[in-house]
């Protein structure tokens, strides 16, 4: 087996090209986020909701508490791993995309990882804060080519990484914007990232590091991403299900339960395919029978629910099932959800990763 290498993201260096995934609502949080980064990857805070179940939250301060629960996520997770790599992952989507960027780098975090749309205006909001990398999610070469154009014309700078994210293996929101994208083997791994490195190095002409994210398990999946041209890769399912990830246990058991059959894509309130477990929630919402609810926090800057009163308060289901409400949450997850087969320590992982190198 051969040695992984470290990654360099900015000023950034992980002991190994290991990124585990943002993954809301708080599935990655500063506990799990702290355990990646202190066994020498890179450990994700999911900024969206950190809210929900913060004691200074009355159900009507949302924005203003999560930016609390953000600074303080981070801080426990760098108090979990002292020198070890802390990223936040800030969904596009969000109503206070701007604010949770400026907070996470306030707080700071080392690295900020953005998708859920094109994060054009990333730069600007992380200006005051140099140190930070900032690392784009895509799923095509194109949208690569957009971003880095418009980060070079209005602010002379480009991504410290790139993550691409494939919408036939990965889970939650996918990098996709129409749902026939999630067969399409032009979005595989296999297709975009080739692509992608021989851009970045004759047109860009830049080392900028590619992170292969999705349907990422074990070492012949790491050896094969880099084997395309990837320097790192980002792994949530296998992560998520872990003694250290922050999610309730009835969260981590739907996991344990899982099956291939169970696994779906439905079209989020978001705009864009999230893959999920079919669920009595789901199966409700497939059927088009769910019940209306409030508005958790009018969170997302296009939202479905909020604008003609269809789909479901995402946040809400999110939370639930966080919380590990089986009937009504909405369980997000990878396409390799059925390997999780028991409680992993992230140690552990680590290990079978490494081999010999650990």
């Amino acid at each position: 087996m051969n040695r992984l290498p470290e990654l360099k993201i900015g000023k950034h260096v992980s002991r190994y090209p290991i990124v585990q995934g943002g993954m809301g609502v708080k599935i990655s949080g500063p506990k799990l986020a702290g355990a990646v980064a202190s066994n020498g990857g890179v450990g994700t805070i999911a900024s969206v909701g950190l809210a929900c179940d913060h004691p200074q939250f009355n159900g009507k301060n949302y924005f203003n508490v999560n930016e609390i629960a953000l600074a303080e996520a981070v801080k426990t997770a760098r108090d979990e791993a002292p020198g070890g790599v802390i990223a936040v992952n800030c969904m596009v989507a969000l109503t206070d995309y701007d604010r949770q960027v400026r907070s996470a780098c306030e707080a700071g975090a080392d690295m900020i990882v953005s998708g859920a749309g094109l994060p054009m205006k990333l730069p600007e909001y992380a200006k005051d804060y140099p140190d930070v990398a900032l690392v784009p999610i895509v799923s095509s070469v194109k949208a690569a080519d957009l971003i880095i154009r418009k980060w070079g014309k209005l602010y002379g700078r480009i991504p410290d990484a790139i993550v691409v994210e494939t919408p036939l293996s990965a889970g939650g929101h996918l990098g996709a914007t129409k749902m026939e994208h999630v067969s399409d083997p032009a979005f595989s791994l296999e297709s975009v990232i080739p692509d992608l490195v021989k851009y970045l190095a004759d047109v860009v002409k830049a080392d900028v590091p590619v992170i292969a994210a999705g349907g990422i398990w074990d070492r012949a999946d790491i050896d094969s991403a880099f084997s395309l041209g990837a320097k790192g890769v980002q792994m949530g399912t296998r992560f998520a299900c872990t003694e250290e990830g922050d999610s309730s246990m009835r969260f981590k058991q739907a996991y344990l339960d899982a099956t291939d059959d169970d696994v779906v894509v439905i079209m989020s309130p978001v705009g864009i395919p999230g893959r999920a477990l079919r669920n009595p929630f789901v199966a409700r919402y497939i059927k088009g029978d769910v019940e209306s609810r409030p508005c958790l926090a009018a969170c997302l800057s296009h939202c479905t629910y909020l604008r003609e009163h269809t789909t479901f308060c995402i946040a809400g289901a999110l939370v639930d099932a966080y919380t590990g409400d089986w009937e009504n949450g909405l369980f997000f997850c990878g396409s390799n959800v059925s390997k999780c087969t028991k409680i992993e320590r992230v140690s552990d992982i680590f290990k079978e990763l490494l081999g010999d190198q650990a």
